[in-house]
């Protein structure tokens, strides 16, 4: 167990000044000339294998499921690519299928061929996220009004029913049920999207967001276990002292989930922060692949090679400048959904985080 760093109900100025300058960070960048035609076909290829006609991502990987992840993360590809059309397909199949009915927020799953399709309403927070930052740059993009005031309506439920404290910390939910615990609340770091605070932040005026932002930092910086110093995919916070450790009942893996925390880090700029550099030498160190995940309490690693969208986020975090920009190829030659979609999203955390390091 890891004691908290301090005892007030605010981190450290320094802690707050990051987080404040990635909140002031956060534009969306669009890419010129050969890289935009490069992301245009990435986007188009990545349509092809695994966006259905009716705009439901499909997760090759996961049975054929769909989940709000991965709508929002659709969502932002489509925009970055100015693909408008793809961008409402996406978005009309999201809203009216995953849509809650008593809030802005929307359902994490849906199962093709079920009897129920969307037979848990629970929502995923960082689909929620994603999905209101994909609208409201959409907004800004192309004058949407309607999209930029659904994405700011997302962003007031966010915050109205997902944050919570937990010891001196102000926590994000990873959703409305199941996470909270008589001796704490049990979080996923990679929920924390840094860049979609910082969107939000402007459209939905509150210092919640800056606290949620820092205190996301100060947890980042506190929560590394095991030899490489990782982040675990699942967190539990102790309610009244704020202690940290790996969620009991789940796997104390630094793995599918918390690698995509340094992707949230690069993609708001801040690039030397500890977990994103921790990541970048346990990848670096591996002589042979980089493993699919790693053990925080045996330090083993899988004995299987990673996806190669996880070995992109690798020469994401590698990166020592310079933007990237999405490959078609990549997409091409992904086994699955995941894959693709992990490589095309570390290219556009290259691309943006790049311009907006701090």
């Amino acid at each position: 167990m890891v004691p908290p760093m301090r005892n007030g109900l605010l981190p450290p100025a320094p802690i707050r000044r990051r987080a404040l300058g990635a909140l002031a960070a956060g534009a969306c960048g669009w890419p010129a000339d050969a890289r935009a035609e490069t992301a245009r076909a990435a986007w188009a290829a990545f349509q092809a294998r695994f966006v259905a006609p009716e705009g439901r991502v499909v997760d090759t990987g996961n049975g054929g499921i769909s989940h709000s992840e991965g709508q929002g993360w659709g969502l932002l590809l489509a925009l970055r690519a100015e693909d408008r059309p793809g961008f409402e397909r996406l978005l009309d199949w999201t809203r009216r299928t995953l849509g809650r009915p008593r809030d802005m927020l929307h359902a994490w799953r849906f199962r093709p061929g079920a009897a129920m399709a969307v037979d848990d309403p629970n929502n995923a927070s960082d689909g929620d996220l994603c999905i209101a930052w994909a609208l409201l740059d959409a907004g800004q993009r192309w004058g949407a009004a309607e999209h930029a005031a659904l994405g700011a309506a997302i962003g007031r439920d966010v915050l109205r029913l997902l944050i919570r404290r937990a010891g001196s910390y102000s926590v994000l939910l990873p959703g409305l049920q199941g996470f909270e615990q008589p001796d704490g609340i049990v979080v996923n770091l990679s929920y924390y999207v840094f860049p979609a605070f910082a969107v939000l932040a402007r459209a939905v005026p509150d210092p919640a967001w800056a606290r949620l932002a820092a205190d996301g930092l100060m947890l980042l910086r506190q929560a590394r276990f095991g030899r490489w110093e990782l982040p675990p995919d699942w967190l539990l916070i102790g309610r009244e002292a704020g202690a940290l450790a790996p969620a009991q009942g789940r796997p104390p893996r630094f793995s599918y989930d918390a690698l995509r925390v340094p992707l949230w880090l690069a993609w708001a700029g801040l690039w030397d922060e500890p977990a994103l550099r921790q990541a970048g030498r346990f990848w670096n160190s591996m002589p042979r692949w980089v493993p699919a995940w790693a053990d925080l309490v045996t330090d083993a690693v899988a004995p299987y090679p990673a996806s190669g969208g996880i070995a992109a986020l690798a020469q994401l975090v590698a990166r020592t400048g310079g933007p990237g920009h999405p490959s078609p190829r990549e997409v091409l030659s992904a086994p699955d959904y995941y894959a693709a979609i992990l490589a095309m999203l570390a290219a556009w955390a290259g691309e943006e985080g790049w311009a907006g390091r701090n």
